[in-house]
């Protein structure tokens, strides 16, 4: 059995729906651990779940063409995990959503990719095919994300949006990342 944290920030509540069906995702892999860290309330029971991790999700709103204010502060006090290496060799994904289709958001993934670089980690992308029918909110992967996942807010409550297909994007890429920390181990 396999951990996987994911460590977000939502401004909103989208982008928490999306963390939530990612960690549903992971623990429907042979019933792995997951769950979630609030990176804007983290406490040393967070760090230590990160700590204790196989797999390390991030996930943050892209606002301004980049990771929300409260994510990189997160991100800058990893430094004392860096310094150590503490995250080397774990591995590592990123989603991000936004209000708009495209909104910038492959540069949050880019700069979550470069993190988990510099932290050493090993990152795996969402590993679906986009969508026949892109834009289709029932659709998997209908934004067409290689790097990480994407979604869309769709100026809508938290309660009705991303979409189904988003949430259900989030879950595929939750397994994905459960199952491949299990290879990583030699569990699977």
């Amino acid at each position: 059995m396999t951990s996987t944290v994911i460590a977000f920030h939502s401004g909103y509540g989208h982008t928490r729906r999306l963390a939530q069906a990612l960690a549903d995702g992971a623990a429907q892999a042979r019933g792995d651990e997951a769950c979630l860290v609030d990176v804007a309330a983290i406490d040393d029971t967070g760090w230590a779940a990160l700590a204790a991790a196989d797999a390390i999700v991030f996930g943050a709103p892209t606002y301004m063409g980049g990771a929300s204010a409260q994510f990189k502060a997160f991100a800058d006090a990893s430094s004392k995990v860096w310094i150590a290496q503490g995250w080397k060799d774990k591995l590592a994904g990123g989603f991000t959503c936004s209000l708009n289709l495209t909104g910038d958001k492959d540069s949050t993934l880019g700069w979550l990719v470069t993190f988990a670089m510099q932290h050493g980690m090993i990152w795996a992308g969402l590993g679906i095919l986009p969508a026949s029918d892109p834009g289709d909110p029932e659709a998997i992967n209908r934004l067409g994300a290689y790097t990480g996942l994407l979604a869309q807010a769709d100026n809508l409550p938290p309660d009705q949006s991303p979409p189904p297909g988003d949430l259900d994007t989030a879950a595929a890429y939750g397994r994905r990342i459960a199952t491949l920390a299990g290879r990583l181990r030699g569990t699977r």
